[in-house]
């Protein structure tokens, strides 16, 4: 008997030391994964008579199924599994936030059965004429909510995805999510543009008024911004930058853009070349190794093959030109894994 218990200790011991170990070395690193996807028309399959999402129902132009409802939810689960599968990972997300769902019961339903995450969402309808809005969710072992916040974007025409602000805290270190989807380039680049520079106005608000009472708060904003790092709405309206340095010093309320140096494919791939519409952007208490913060290799983002078309150039959409393809988005997600410092 005394044998059989000395075995069961000494397995019991080898698989602890195994759990804290990766590729060789310990792994005692406490970290926040974050996830963001524009996930390409989450929709139920169900007509909604106050939005404009007729084409996604089975009689509409885009004969969206029951069928295709599930794909596209397996989809994105599978998404979910290959970052837990992911070496440099080893978790799923403890927060994600999704552009474009329809409604929380399709965004719910579609983070119903990953792994052992029971995940809780945070969802504000927005007035975008197709119904369209972003899906926050967190996994409650990980991460505790403080509240949140819609703000709507003032436009003379069609109203436009609300940007969110969400705060949370992780082992007992605050931090502020601003989650934004910015009116689209449709038609006319240069007609649009003073849409998405009115969306960078509140975002800018937004995050004033959070550095206001604490300069070295923790904020995270991200988002698909439809417009890239060096267009206006993201150098003057956000006051993003590339360089660290000078957002470290900390005196003019610069924000550091992740896709700084980045070498490898963007979120978006139009007009044959990738575009970095999709972003992440840090305050300056983000990179000043205090609470939550960003090391030089937070940023990436995230593909394996089979995110990618048969041509393996362009990510594998569910629709391209309205015709059905199957696939996981247009949009690649970002993952930016900061770390905690005690």
């Amino acid at each position: 008997m005394q044998k059989l218990l000395c075995c069961v200790f000494l397995v019991f011991i080898a698989a602890l030391s195994l759990s804290h170990t990766v590729n060789g070395k310990v792994d005692t690193e406490k970290n926040v994964l974050f996830l963001w996807w524009n996930v390409e028309n989450l929709f139920d399959a169900y007509n909604d008579p106050a939005t404009e999402d007729d084409d996604f129902t089975p009689e509409g132009k885009l004969q969206w199924t029951e069928k295709r409802v599930w794909l596209k939810k397996m989809r994105i689960r599978h998404l979910l599994s290959a970052v837990e599968a992911h070496p440099d990972y080893r978790k799923y997300p403890d927060i994600l936030a999704f552009a474009e769902v329809e409604n929380r019961n399709i965004f719910e339903g579609t983070l119903q059965g990953i792994g052992s995450v029971s995940y809780k969402t945070i969802y504000h309808e927005s007035r975008d004429p197709r119904g369209i809005d972003i899906g926050l969710a967190y996994n409650p072992e990980t991460i505790r909510p403080a509240g949140s916040k819609a703000y709507t974007v003032p436009l003379d025409d069609k109203p436009t995805r609300k940007i969110i602000v969400a705060g949370f805290s992780a082992d007992n270190h605050p931090f502020h999510l601003i989650l934004n989807h910015w009116p689209s380039r449709s038609f006319d680049t240069g007609w649009s543009e003073p849409k998405r520079l009115a969306a960078a106005k509140v975002a800018r608000h937004i995050l004033d008024s959070l550095l206001v009472s604490n300069p070295k708060a923790d904020c995270i904003v991200m988002g698909d911004f439809n417009d890239e790092p060096f267009d206006r709405s993201l150098k003057q309206g956000l006051r993003s930058t590339f360089d660290a340095a000078r957002v470290r010093a900390n005196r003019d309320g610069l924000l550091y853009n992740c896709w700084s140096g980045y070498e490898g494919v963007g979120s978006y791939f139009y007009d044959n070349h990738w575009q970095q519409i999709d972003q992440i952007l840090l305050s300056p208490g983000m990179l000043d190794n205090r609470g939550l913060t960003a090391p030089e290799d937070a940023f990436h983002c995230f593909s394996f093959f089979r995110l990618f078309d048969y041509s393996g150039k362009k990510p594998w959409a569910t629709y391209e030109k309205r015709k059905y393809k199957g696939g996981y988005s247009d949009h690649l997600p970002l993952i930016l894994k900061a770390r905690i410092v005690p």
